[in-house]
């Protein structure tokens, strides 16, 4: 995960009929996901907000 993805852990997935689920925006505050997903479900489909963070590796030296 690159430091811009990792300023932004809220993610908006789409989820499609095929079962794939794709990330269509990631934004710094669960309101402001909020918010943007609501935007995205007036024009229909299906859209979940979660924080995604994935924990850094740890080098041992």
């Amino acid at each position: 995960m690159n430091y811009r993805d990792e300023i932004r852990p809220w993610a908006i997935f789409q989820y499609l009929p095929s079962g794939e689920n794709v990330c269509v925006a990631r934004l710094r505050t669960r309101p402001d996901a909020d918010a943007y997903a609501s935007l995205l479900r007036q024009g229909g489909g299906s859209y979940q907000v979660l924080f995604d963070v994935q924990p850094q590796e740890v080098t041992q030296g």
